[in-house]
């Protein structure tokens, strides 16, 4: 007659399977709870680093095969969840805030801002509780792009703005605080205070990312955001064009001497791909430009999103695509961007060992 099976046994064949993000086993990474043995039935919770991870069947397949291949287990029940791990959180500024995740470029015109917004529905779709912060200070677009023409409310009691939200994110712009058509004329502490101020006089409540779209370049916005709270990482927009991807390098360079991790280059308006006769264009550089660029700098290339004209009608309407046109190649790629931004943020987390569990929110996903 087999033997029943073990607790330790269980663990140890669990052990033996390794996140590829995280470069540890699933036991070692806090990612298996709740294990119960009961006869010859193993039970257990995998819990992932966030709910946007590009592994989770991959993973969920693995921990089964390597129960299933223990001497007398004949049926394996998995409950799999996910708890974003917090790069930062009891900040006098972001004190709920688990991730803030700055989205740069070198130059303007490589659609960074639309980029932003919808790797921002991205992860909200994914389930995380998710908000965008608009630091654009002379040329906000958040407001456009998510058709924001209300002034955001102000809680009297904490003294703090009210978030708007839109296809589940939480949403600040200064261009929500100013009278239409207004110029900001500001110098740099001016510029320093507002930043300041949107990141402390707005309710943000819990969150699991906050995503800061960043003015293009290099000056007192971006380095304001990096000197007031701890950043998981950046996110470096870019065009396969040279000239975008020289600037890009050195807004990639600033950060790094700040010492925030860069999460990657993704290469906007990467191709064209004619709605008459289907061929495929590289209006901007030439193909591969951007990924080759990547490689060379030793940071991770995070995809091509192509440019089409439905992004702009759109952007236009105030519906950023990923929730236009869910099934779209372009709403694709947004998608599979923001997988691994959140695998991304979460090595560096886990690398940081903050994982603390007062510090995360749970979020269910269940198979039997």
């Amino acid at each position: 007659m087999t033997d029943l099976p073990h607790k330790e046994q269980v663990l140890a064949a669990l052990d033996a399977v390794i996140d590829p993000e995280l470069q540890r086993s699933l036991v070692a990474a806090g990612m298996i709870q709740e294990l119960r043995v009961d006869g010859r039935r193993v039970s257990f919770t995998l819990e992932l680093t966030t709910p946007a991870c590009p592994l989770r069947d991959t993973l969920r397949n693995a921990a089964e095969e390597a129960v299933r291949a223990l001497p007398g287990v004949t049926d394996v029940a998995i409950n799999v969840t996910a708890r974003v791990r917090a790069n930062q959180g009891g900040e006098a500024l972001l004190p709920d805030v688990r991730n803030v995740i700055a989205v740069a470029s070198g130059k303007g015109g490589v659609g960074k801002s639309t980029v932003a917004a919808n790797l921002a529905v991205a992860l909200a779709q994914s389930g995380a509780q998710t908000g965008l912060l608009d630091l654009d200070i002379y040329g906000p677009s958040i407001p456009l792009l998510f058709d924001l023409r209300e002034q955001p409310e102000f809680d009297q009691e904490k003294k703090k703005l009210i978030p708007l939200v839109r296809h589940g994110v939480r949403l600040m712009s200064i261009g929500l605080l100013l009278e239409e058509g207004q110029a900001v004329i500001w110098r740099g502490p001016m510029v320093a205070g507002a930043v300041q101020q949107l990141l402390r006089d707005v309710e943000w409540d819990a969150l699991d990312y906050l995503v800061v779209d960043l003015p293009p370049g290099t000056g007192d916005a971006p380095l304001s955001l990096a000197q007031l709270v701890p950043l998981s990482g950046v996110i470096i927009v870019t065009t396969a064009q040279d000239a975008a991807l020289t600037i890009a390098t050195k807004a990639m360079r600033l950060f790094q001497t700040m010492h925030v991790p860069v999460f990657g280059i993704i290469e906007n308006m990467s191709t064209f791909v004619c709605p008459g006769c289907g061929q495929e264009t590289q209006i901007f550089g030439r193909h591969g430009a951007a990924e080759e660029e990547a490689k060379r700098l030793q940071v991770p290339f995070l995809g091509r999103v192509p440019l089409t004209p439905e992004i702009v009608v759109d952007s236009d309407r105030g519906i950023p695509t990923i929730a236009a046109r869910p099934d779209s190649p372009q709403a694709e790629a947004f998608r599979a961007a923001a997988g691994k931004v959140a695998a991304q943020a979460s090595v560096a987390a886990v690398l940081r060992g903050s994982c603390n569990r007062s510090e995360t929110t749970d979020y269910a996903d269940s198979s039997d």
